[in-house]
């Protein structure tokens, strides 16, 4: 278990976040940290499991930073589905 630090944005955001996670997190728990930071702030909250896309690809809700091959600071984004 090592910090990891990632940009993470909410779809419909229009702000980039420094969201420090853990490389053992779970993309569950990546999208809620980087969630935290915008949906109901500056983005609407809607009904339904948050999703992590990194390089246009929807990564699998179990799938960790270390399993993914992300770099630190690389984007993620969440989008509300």
């Amino acid at each position: 278990m090592a910090l990891f630090p990632v940009q993470g944005i909410v779809e419909g955001d229009f702000v980039i976040v420094l969201a420090p996670v853990d490389d053992t997190d779970p993309m569950t728990v990546v999208a809620e940290k980087i969630a935290y930071h915008g949906v109901g702030k500056r983005v609407a909250v809607r009904p339904g499991p948050l999703k992590v896309r990194w390089k246009g690809t929807i990564l699998a809700d179990d799938a960790t930073i270390a399993s993914t091959g992300c770099a630190p600071m690389d984007v993620l984004e969440v989008l509300q589905t």
